[in-house]
């Protein structure tokens, strides 16, 4: 058997593949092509692609690059990480029901209980550390479980295949972002989700210098429907961005290994701190979903929170005392940023909602970069106790 028929690893397909497309100069890189329009070759034949919007050759390199990470069938990379979600739910009618954890992402939650259910969704926010919650929940016109693991901010675990046959029980599909791992460390469809969401400003771009996002299907048939919505509503991500995600995916393994050797040292330190009365990292064994996250993740990932032992004043000196930390939304760029959920990246949930989720005004959310950990303790040091 020749290399070139054995399977490759994660890290090589995440450097070759949606790579070669240039048959006429053999470009190292995949090209860009920022056309809005394609010439016909008559009024029945094309190349293949016809206006942007509904295809374009670097945005399908890209998908097609997703697409093998996360052992889907097909992708489609939208304008942002809000898009793809956005996009999974034109798969639902009015008066259907989605079951999603009560500890999601700020964005996500506002979208469905603000936006979608306005639009006649109907969504129940559950405690999803406890499945029994989720079959608690249903109704029969529920249709969707959605899944965010690790949670975004607090960090909790859900274990995906014990809902995944909860919703194959009840005859629902699921749906899981996996943003805060990414491919390199959580495949949620190997777990028996049906559908993976993303935003590719994060992890799979990693540089921080583009807004993306992405949907993969298991199989045909919502590939094809996510397909169709993405043209529809015109959510295709633009081809310089899809060209700046693709170029960061080349780099995914290597850069998440060297965001979890900071992480983890980060997090043992700030546990060990005397001005930090918790910390919210599954790589730590004291958190209680660290043996269900090394068995459905193949690392712990850079994303950490931690509640200081103080009050909300004492917490917003701590994110203004950095240096190293830079104090922003956003997440999964090479540089370490920090952020304050009770007014940023979750201030668009109700006071009550993110009291219910944990959340509170001692809550320091870190999205560890790969700067030299020592560097990062030093920093973190000086701002916990200037």
């Amino acid at each position: 058997m020749s290399p070139s028929d054995q399977p490759l690893h994660f890290q090589t397909r995440s450097v070759h593949i949606g790579v070669d497309k240039d048959p006429s100069y053999k470009s190292a890189t995949t090209p860009i092509y920022p056309t809005s329009t394609f010439r016909w070759d008559d009024c029945q034949t094309n190349a293949g692609y016809d206006y942007t919007r509904s295809g374009n050759p670097t945005r399908a390199a890209l998908e097609e690059n997703i697409a093998s990470l996360e052992g889907g069938v097909s992708c489609r990379a939208t304008c942002t990480g809000m898009s793809a979600i956005t996009t999974t739910m034109h798969l639902f009618e009015p008066g259907d029901h989605i079951i999603a954890g009560h500890d999601i992402y700020g964005g996500t939650y506002r979208l469905f209980a603000d936006v979608f259910t306005k639009m006649g969704l109907k969504f129940s926010f559950v405690n999803m550390g406890d499945p029994a919650n989720i079959r608690a929940a249903a109704t029969p016109e529920t249709k969707c479980i959605w899944i965010e693991t690790p949670s975004n901010p607090l960090l909790n675990i859900v274990d995906i295949k014990a809902v995944t046959d909860i919703a194959k029980d009840l005859g629902v599909i699921t749906i899981a972002d996996n943003t805060f791992l990414s491919p390199a460390l959580q495949r949620p469809f190997e777990h028996g989700v049906d559908i993976v969401i993303h935003s590719t400003t994060k992890y799979l771009n990693g540089h921080s210098d583009v807004v993306g996002g992405c949907v993969v299907s298991k199989t045909e048939e919502h590939g094809e429907k996510i397909a169709y919505i993405v043209n529809a509503l015109g959510l295709g991500n633009s081809p310089f961005d899809a060209w700046l995600v693709l170029r960061g995916v080349k780099t995914l393994a290597p850069r998440m290994k060297a965001h979890q050797e900071s992480a983890m040292a980060l997090a043992r330190f700030l546990a060990d701190h005397p001005k930090v009365e918790k910390v919210y990292y599954p790589g730590l064994e004291s958190h209680p979903g660290h043996e269900l996250a090394k068995r459905q993740q193949d690392g712990f990932g850079a994303m950490m929170s931690f509640d200081v032992a103080g009050d909300g004043e004492y917490a917003q000196k701590v994110l203004s005392n950095t240096k190293l930390f830079q104090l922003a939304e956003s997440l999964g760029g090479v540089e370490s940023l920090v952020e304050y959920p009770e007014l940023m990246s979750h201030a668009s949930m109700t006071a009550a909602a993110r009291k219910e989720a944990g959340i509170s005004e001692k809550t320091i959310r870190v999205s560890v970069g790969i700067e030299h950990p020592d560097d990062l303790i030093a920093d973190m040091k000086s701002a916990l106790e200037s």
